[in-house]
């Protein structure tokens, strides 16, 4: 089993047509066919079912695909560490979520980054699942995330507590002095279940079982513009939102019978530490 084949049925999989994928890779049809079928007989398992268009994984070919990805990564990984140009001493993976990035990262990055370390910073964006998985296997070395990893082998710390607030655009009059949980499932909330598991559940729990929301999307940080343009409320981190209420374009609201939802992060990383003190401390500052 080499990369080459490995690509070659990573390609398969997302294109589902040897011909198609014989010129993506600029290769004869018949070297698809074989590279495939070498792997399925080394697997032994079929990887693919077939018909006269088309090819779909199979069960067993959905888990190899991941591995295949993950083992092609890897080496592209090793090789970019074994080429590091001179004028890095190092290469740090970072993963983190979408709003973690936004709201904390991007700022303290940029100080350190400025500063020319000799350290060559690979940043990620993903959801927390992909990423755990990735620094799992090798491929992240911290990450930020909404979801804790305590695990041997790992460093789990508290990153940053933010508290959510019910916000709608300023000029919006209604609720100023407060609004009650009832209340919540007649208006037009914007929904994000923030992929933070506890906190997405709290926020859907605040609304009928089955509750149909005019919009739903899994970033926060694209909700502030729809919500300043009149769209509707919802509930989004303060450390996002700040700008926004010092500049009054959005306006928080007051909860006058529940409490606000809390969202905590965490920095991961392995034990011991692969990220550089100098880094480390940039970004958890």
């Amino acid at each position: 089993m080499d990369t080459i084949t490995l690509r070659t049925f990573i390609t398969l999989a997302q294109i589902k047509n040897f011909t198609k994928t014989a010129q993506q890779l600029f290769v004869a049809q018949s070297t698809v066919t074989n590279r495939i079928r070498d792997l399925e007989s080394e697997l032994g398992t079929a990887l693919f079912t077939r018909n006269h268009k088309q090819v779909e994984l199979t069960r067993e070919g959905n888990t190899f695909l991941d591995y295949a990805q993950r083992f092609v990564e890897l080496e592209i990984k090793a090789l970019q560490e074994l080429q590091l140009a001179p004028a890095y001493t190092r290469q740090i993976r970072l993963g983190t979520t979408n709003t973690i990035y936004e709201c904390h990262l991007q700022k303290k990055l940029l100080a350190y980054l400025t500063a020319k370390p000799p350290v060559s910073v690979e940043i990620t964006i993903s959801h927390t699942k992909e990423m755990l998985e990735m620094l799992q296997s090798g491929l992240l070395d911290a990450v930020f995330s909404f979801t804790s990893l305590y695990k041997e082998g790992f460093i789990c710390r508290p990153y940053h507590c933010d508290t959510m607030h019910l916000v709608c655009a300023a000029a919006n009059d209604e609720y100023r002095n407060g609004i009650y949980q009832r209340d919540l499932q007649t208006i037009d909330y914007l929904f994000c279940n923030f992929a933070l598991q506890g906190v997405g559940l709290y926020i859907r729990d605040l609304f009928p079982k089955h509750h149909r929301f005019p919009m739903e999307i899994d970033n926060s940080t694209k909700l502030p513009q729809y919500v300043a343009a009149g769209l509707g409320y919802t509930f989004l981190p303060e450390s996002l939102i700040e700008e926004e209420l010092i500049q009054r374009r959005l306006r928080s609201i007051p909860l006058l019978d529940f409490a606000p939802p809390q969202v905590d992060s965490y920095y991961i990383t392995r034990n011991p530490n692969t990220v550089p003190q100098k880094l480390e401390q940039a970004l958890l500052l």
